[in-house]
């Protein structure tokens, strides 16, 4: 009996630690503290990082998501992705 208790703690254990990994990037994964070093990882690779960085920090505010990688998959946080400019454009980068 003990050795199935001691199986569902660890299979337990590790379903938990794969639904903390999986809300890594996902919808209000972020808390405020953390935009800055997110938005800095977000815009290293661009030549216009002081506006991007402005925007970055911007948009993790308020949507408390910054996508995965330097540019693009920006699905994986909805609301940073359909927040737009009064153009229609992307305000976030």
């Amino acid at each position: 009996m003990p050795t199935k208790f001691l199986a569902f703690l660890l299979f337990a254990l590790f379903a938990i630690s794969m639904l903390q990994t999986m809300n890594r990037y996902g919808p209000n994964s972020l808390k405020i503290s953390q935009c800055p070093n997110q938005c800095t990882r977000r815009c290293s690779r661009t030549q216009y990082h002081k506006p991007c960085m402005f925007f970055c920090q911007k948009c993790c505010r308020k949507c408390l998501c910054v996508p995965p990688g330097f540019y693009g998959n920006k699905a994986v946080c909805p609301c940073y992705n359909n927040w737009k400019t009064q153009q229609g454009g992307p305000k976030c980068p």
